[in-house]
Formats: C-alpha cells, structure tokens, sequence
C-alpha cells in the first residue's frame, strides 16, 4: 500500500517522440534557443536599467516583457533538455514539481497577455495624448501598471491550478511534454466540470479582453494618425506601434494555434509541438524586435559589427 502511493506521487510524461539519431541535434537546437533567449532578453533588461536615456515608460514596462519572457523559457525548456536523452517510458517528474511547472507555464502565457495590455495602454497615452503623457505615465503609474499585469495573471492561475491539486488522482500518466492545467485534473477521476469551465472561460476570457483592449487602443490611435497632419507624429505612432503590435500578433498565433490542435485529437503530436513552440517562439522574436527598435541597441549592435571589420 505505501509502494503504489508513493507511485501515485511520481507521474509520468509522454513528451516527444524523439528518435536516438535526432536526440543529439534536437538538445543542441533546444540548448542553443534558450541561451539565445536568456542572453538577448537578459542583455536588454540591464542597458534598459544602465542608460538613462531609456528610462521611459514604454522600455521600463518592456522589462516586464522580457523577464517575463526568461521565466518562462526557464519553465520549460530545461526540463525538456534532461529528457531528450531519457526513453519515453522512464520520463517522470513528482507531482508536486508537476504542479508547480503548471502553475509557471500558465502564469508566463497569462502575464505576456497583460503585459502587453499595458504596452498597449502607454502607446495609446504617448500618441492620443502627447501633452498629457508626462503626467500621466509617471514612474508610480508604471510600477501601478506593471502590479496590477503579473497580480492578475497570477490571481486568475493560482485558482485554476487549485482547483486541480484539490483532487484525487486515479492515473500517473501526462500525455504532454510538461505539465499544464488541464494534463493535472484529466489525473483524476472525479468529476472534472468545474475545471473545465474556469479553465476555459479563464483562458479565453484573458484572451478575449487582451485582443478587445488592444484592437480598441489601435482603433483610437489609427483615428488620431488619420486626423492628425503631422508626420513626425505618425512616422514615430508607426515605429512604435508596429512592433508592439508584431509582438503581441506572434503571441496570439502561438497561443491560436494550441487551441486549434486540441480540437483535433489525431493531431496530439502537432498539438504537444504547438505547445512548446508557445514558450520558445515569443520569448526568442520579442527581444529581437524590440531590440532592433530601440536606437541605442541599434548602435551598439553596428559599433561590433564595424569593430569586427576593422579587425
């Protein structure tokens, strides 16, 4: 009786077939994409805190972005590194870490959606109210603004997660490369309703109030540029919207597409793909986007190319 609870404890994950001969490459493009993302993202956060000249609202609320974006890389990725080399059979992990790298892949996907709705907010304030922005973005209202992203990301997936943990489990095994919210309650045998429902109307409802306020913002700004004259004021609206918006568009995408492949059961292979995919393409496009943006990137970018000429 003590063995099979204690099994009951250490579950089990299907994750990708990866065959022994694509092992090899499949850690190395894994390996070299999280060093990408941790040095790029990283990188931007300390000249972002290092120059002054970028203490501006818009790149101090992209920190969130971008450390948002190493959690989540750090989530997943690792332990799909240690279990390239494992067979299928012999991939497992304890529930309580289980239920903890659930808990962190909801949180980093709920976070880039409310991150970005702030983003949204400040390019809405910067281009629609250019004389008010000063007063109304101050360093409190990004700290206000930054708050309010991860706590309600973090409110809205520590209920979904709870209700999973709450119940008892009758299977060990994850079909999934790692553990999420629904892979935790299809464990049980209970009744499994209400898991459903608030996993859902959580997970659409984010989705849904993020695409709404972000196309609102758009909507008002697109007016403002049409019937303004001003074509430092729309170049400048362009610039920074347009990366903005390829951001949060390869956000929805990736997370589109995962909802898409649940519908399809014979898909699961694609589906599991899907989902790993939703925490490596993000985090590797938005520090290149973003990055390429800000001018004294750019600079310093050019400054080693050119040194490397010289040599």
């Amino acid at each position: 009786m003590e063995n099979e609870t204690f099994n009951m404890d250490i579950v089990q994950l299907e994750g990708l077939k990866v065959s022994p001969e694509s092992s090899i490459l499949a850690f190395i493009l894994l390996l070299l994409i999280y060093i990408f993302i941790m040095v790029s993202n990283i990188s931007l956060v300390i000249l972002i805190c290092v120059e002054k000249s970028l203490h501006e609202p818009m790149y101090l609320l992209f920190c969130n972005m971008s450390i948002n974006d190493v959690f989540g890389a750090t989530t997943i990725i690792p332990h799909l590194l240690s279990d390239v080399f494992i067979p299928n059979t012999e991939r497992s992990i304890h529930y309580i870490s289980c239920a903890i790298q659930a808990f962190c892949a909801h949180f980093h996907g709920g976070t880039s959606h409310t991150v970005l709705m702030t983003m949204a907010f400040d390019r809405c304030v910067a281009i629609c109210n250019p004389l008010r922005y000063t007063t109304i973005m101050t360093k409190r209202m990004v700290v206000k603004l930054s708050v309010l992203a991860w706590s309600m990301a973090f409110l809205l997936v520590a209920v979904s997660v709870g209700l999973s943990v709450r119940l008892s489990r009758c299977r060990r095994v994850i079909l999934n490369p790692f553990c999420d919210n629904a892979s935790l309650f299809k464990l049980s045998c209970e009744n499994i309703i209400i898991n459903h429902i608030y996993g859902l109307i959580s997970a659409i409802g984010t989705m849904v109030v993020s695409l709404c306020s972000v196309m609102l913002t758009y909507i008002r700004i697109a007016m403002v540029c049409l019937s303004s004259k001003n074509k430092a004021l729309n170049s400048k609206a362009l610039q920074t919207c347009a990366s903005h918006l390829a951001v949060y568009i390869i956000l929805l995408l990736s997370g589109f597409i995962i909802i898409v492949f649940h519908r399809f059961p014979h898909l699961s292979y694609q589906r599991k793909l899907a989902s790993i995919l939703f925490h490596v393409v993000p985090p590797s496009m938005n520090a290149i986007i973003y990055g390429l943006q800000i001018k004294v990137v750019r600079e310093k970018i050019m400054s080693m190319f050119n040194r490397r000429k010289m040599r």
